[in-house]
């Protein structure tokens, strides 16, 4: 037994070293030997659970390089990424539940079903009737489990994220307005009533009523067809390079930024903003 485990060993160790084979094979090759008894102790040690950080942080590093227009990152981001797929596919594969291939296999074959209208007889005039058409294979797809047309939207999304996600669908079915101004209207009500809730001094509220706002908010930018998330980042980055900038400033001009007042650190600002 010893001997052919450890003949079953070398021909892992092999082919996570052969890299004439295609690249997805030898990256599962790699993951699975790095498994092994003769692995590494680190990737032994890992469950779904411990993953889970760095799958999410991979995600998001995928978006900075998408953001960047980083070419180079991006490919390398990307290989980090499905390494995270590949990883958690071969614990599930130790465990006797599913495989990589099953995994491939599995959206592959869910990709061909849900394009009726690339792949079947059905058409689509427009991006608007694919995603319409997805839905509705979808709930086919999950039959009586399927309740709303909000199921299947992760809670475990970013909170703006989530958010717009879930307006998407309520538009698809008609739950929307077909003009801006009403929504523009909803932003000054929850305006207003986070106003009343803060008068009032009710913590409960305000943080009710400040949801409420964030989620109008959300709304309109869905209507303007910007994608929230990315506004917001791009947002807190231009806050942190101009706030930078006005360290550097208070450094050049002998200043010490937590000593100055409110209006004194606004004339900073403003010669940054100015390009001072």
């Amino acid at each position: 037994m010893a001997d052919l485990n450890g003949a079953k060993n070398a021909e892992l160790r092999a082919s996570a070293l052969d890299s004439t084979q295609p690249g997805i094979d030898q990256l599962c090759a790699i993951v699975a030997f790095l498994r092994s008894p003769e692995g590494c102790p680190w990737d032994r040690e890992q469950t779904h659970a411990t993953l889970r950080p760095g799958l999410i942080e991979e995600a998001y590093e995928v978006v900075e390089a998408i953001d960047r227009t980083d070419d180079e990152n991006l490919r390398e981001e990307l290989g980090d990424l499905l390494l995270q797929s590949v990883f958690h596919a071969q614990i599930a594969s130790e465990e006797g539940r599913f495989s990589f291939e099953e995994v491939a296999r599995g959206i592959a074959t869910k990709l061909v079903r849900r394009h009726p209208h690339v792949f079947g007889e059905d058409s689509c005039a427009d991006s608007t009737a694919v995603l319409k058409r997805w839905d509705e294979i979808k709930r086919a797809e999950k039959g009586a489990h399927v309740e709303s047309v909000l199921d299947g939207i992760s809670a475990g999304l970013p909170a703006l994220m989530r958010a717009e996600k879930v307006q998407k669908k309520a538009a698809r079915v008609g739950f929307d307005w077909s003009e801006l101004a009403p929504v523009f209207e909803k932003i000054r009500e929850e305006l207003e009533e986070v106003e009343g809730a803060v008068a009032a001094g009710d913590s409960l509220a305000i943080e009710d009523e400040l949801g409420d706002l964030l989620f109008s908010v959300a709304n309109l930018a869905r209507k303007l067809k910007v994608d929230g998330e990315t506004a917001l980042q791009r947002a807190t980055g231009k806050f942190i390079a101009r706030f930078q900038k006005m360290e550097a400033l208070a450094v050049t001009q002998q200043l010490a930024l937590e000593k100055l007042s409110l209006a004194e650190l606004d004339v900073l600002w403003e010669q940054v903003k100015a390009g001072a």
